[in-house]
């Protein structure tokens, strides 16, 4: 198959009724399916697919009374489409929704004494005090996003200072690398592990945040030296086969497709926007993550090899017991690293 059949298949996998499927059921309103969201809006971006844009609008006139809820910060992932939406449709109401929950953000989300988002879950889990680096793909690329849609400065800072404040709480200065998660109590990495799917959240995340702010808020050099730090660590990490393991330091734990799709993804991006600099160490990097990639999605589509979801484990062995099924967001993050690719190939 060509890259943008396998795009192609990937993204209708993704829209098959996978009822109470956690990992596969999109039709409900947190973080999994708006991964998914994200990526396809990415697809749409790259394709100009009509049938990806419709998908979407009626995915939200399905599910937007879900929102309505309990506001968490792993649930606003679905928002970060709305000011694509708005752009492509005109329609105030996309508006509207996303600087609301941008206000909410700003003025009401649980932070921790750092100042970062606290990370906070619609499961009946509390993680107090705790920074996660999943929260910068989850919402700060949606505030980063509104940001650029209203010209705000204020969102644009706050967005700007919760990537730095991520990046300081939880790169490894020794690798580069980032650890899963800060507990701001104990003043300590918990179990202290190079996970490699939270790695992936801020390196697609990171570029896409920067692309929308750059304009309404200078990025100072430690942002841009401390994330081509994280590249070139995440590159020495990279396997032989071009491939992470979940714990990445770990190369004789499994092999992780998702976050493994996302790292390359994240280099490509990072390398578009100048964010770090196009050199054939970062270029081989990315391709040999395509191709890694590219031999764990079946002919229907199914992207393998993905763990299932994870809090911040009590030790780094934990980790291996993680299982392995098909998501929405291992078929997110292989797709939005397909169609970057197939959208500079001319596919």
């Amino acid at each position: 198959m060509t890259l943008s059949n396998t795009a192609q298949k990937v993204w209708q996998e993704m829209l098959q009724d996978h009822t109470g499927n956690w990992g596969m059921d999109i039709e409900h309103w947190d973080w999994v399916p708006g991964v998914g969201l994200i990526a396809m809006l990415d697809y749409y971006e790259a394709t100009g697919k009509p049938e990806v844009l419709s998908y979407l609008k009626q995915w939200i006139e399905r599910n937007k009374e879900k929102a309505k809820g309990t506001k968490v910060i792993n649930s606003i992932a679905p928002f970060a489409i709305f000011p694509a939406l708005y752009r492509l449709e005109e329609d105030v109401w996309f508006r509207d929704e996303a600087v609301r929950i941008a206000e909410w953000m700003i003025a009401e989300a649980p932070r921790t004494r750092e100042m970062a988002f606290e990370h906070t879950v619609t499961e009946n889990a509390v993680f107090s005090e705790q920074v996660w680096a999943d929260t910068l793909f989850m919402a700060v690329l949606f505030l980063a996003r509104t940001a650029s849609l209203v010209g705000s400065t204020k969102y644009a800072e706050e967005a700007l200072q919760q990537v730095l404040i991520h990046l300081n709480v939880l790169q490894d200065e020794s690798s580069g690398v980032l650890f899963h998660g800060w507990n701001c109590d104990s003043a300590d990495h918990m179990s202290a592990a190079r996970w490699t799917r939270a790695n992936a959240w801020v390196a697609a995340g990171v570029p896409l945040i920067v692309k929308e702010i750059g304009q309404l808020t200078p990025i100072p050099d430690e942002l841009k030296k401390r994330y081509e730090r994280l590249i070139s660590g995440l590159i020495s990490y990279q396997q032989e086969d071009g491939l992470w393991s979940t714990v990445m330091d770990h190369p004789d734990f499994y092999r992780e497709v998702s976050g493994s799709a996302g790292i390359g993804y994240g280099i490509r991006k990072a390398m578009e926007i100048g964010l770090i600099e196009r050199n054939d160490r970062y270029q081989a990097a990315a391709d040999r993550a395509l191709a890694a990639v590219l031999t764990s999605i079946s002919e229907d589509g199914v992207v393998s090899g993905v763990s299932g979801g994870t809090p911040v484990m009590k030790s780094i062995a934990a980790y291996q017991e993680i299982p392995q099924y098909p998501t929405l967001y291992g078929q997110g993050l292989a797709l939005m690293l397909l169609a970057d690719t197939c959208r500079d190939s001319g596919e």
